[in-house]
């Protein structure tokens, strides 16, 4: 029996022309509906029956949280149909990780969920959105799909989206994972949050010297939550403890993360409990900083941030 695959397109390499103006090292992201680019893949529909919407039509460094709500908001409402089997998801390459973890978050275990997208525009003369799409539409059909939370498909390779990490900024296997997406799991614990927006979350980067004023300036802003990306297993400068803590005392979250391969282990190098601080574990910042942005627009950040 076939199955029913949906597509939800949001712009991205995968549906960009060049830049006429360009040396053809420049072009223009999310230019060509969905319709069109199925239309060079005649073949999935030996893969699975397809429908498609257009919901986006962006360049993925533009995505903003209030894309990620509209993106889960239409994936929620394509999984809860009986009819519709596993989804596809095209998206651009600079965000994917965030998107994707986002939704792995945020959607419900159980049929498949599959981004994909391209590290060349669709009119490239070896354009590889063609295969990342017939590719992830084969596997959203497959049954070792399911229960696996949120897949990505790049180069011919699944990752999972809780490891996957954009590591190269050209070429076609631009993305990394450190474990096989075989052993992922579903997560899902915000699959019942349905929030109506999600608060300001900031990252601010460990370095040598780095300014603790930027501390107050992000408090000023409206944030709700720091997002701290330190050197070595999350080593806090002496100089940011006033600004942290006025911070927290203000009802800020804080949280340690590290801009190296973790973990950051709670109250090791810090004293997390006595200080009211989150830790990331082996979270990376972006990814923390989703995990917290949840947790904050659900409730208390402490009670979602375990094991995560």
């Amino acid at each position: 029996m076939s199955r029913h695959i949906h597509l939800l397109a949001t712009g991205g390499t995968i549906a960009g022309e060049a830049d006429p103006a360009g040396d053809g090292s420049r072009y223009t992201a999310g230019v060509r509906s969905v319709n069109t680019l199925l239309a060079t893949v005649p073949d999935l529909a030996a893969a699975a029956e397809i429908s498609a919407e257009q919901i986006l039509s962006l360049d993925s460094k533009d995505i903003t949280p209030t894309d990620w709500l509209q993106i889960l908001a239409a994936a929620r409402h394509a999984l809860a149909d009986p009819a519709i089997d596993g989804l596809v998801i095209l998206h651009g390459t600079d965000t994917m990780e965030e998107t994707a973890y986002f939704l792995h978050l945020s959607l419900p275990p159980g049929k498949p969920v599959v981004l994909t997208g391209a590290m060349r525009p669709a009119d490239h003369p070896q354009a590889d959105g063609p295969a990342n799409l017939r590719a992830s539409v084969q596997l959203a059909a497959d049954d070792t799909a399911w229960n696996k939370g949120v897949l990505i498909v790049m180069n011919g390779t699944v990752h999972a989206a809780r490891w996957l990490g954009k590591a190269r900024t050209t070429g076609l296997d631009a993305f990394n994972s450190p474990r096989p997406w075989a052993e992922a799991r579903p997560d899902g614990r915000f699959a019942r949050c349905e929030p109506s927006t999600l608060p300001r979350v900031d990252i601010l980067a460990g370095y040598a010297g780095a300014p603790a004023d930027l501390i107050d300036a992000c408090v000023t802003a409206g944030s709700r939550g720091l997002v701290l990306a330190l050197t070595g297993h999350g080593s806090i400068p002496a100089a940011w403890l006033p600004a942290l803590r006025r911070a927290r005392d203000k009802g800020v979250a804080i949280l340690r993360a590290s801009r190296c391969v973790g973990p950051v282990i709670r109250n090791a190098n810090a004293d997390d409990d006595d200080e009211g601080w989150l830790t990331a574990g082996d979270l990376p910042p972006p990814k923390a900083r989703i995990a917290l942005m949840l947790a904050l627009a659900t409730g208390k950040p402490g009670d979602w941030m375990n094991d995560l």
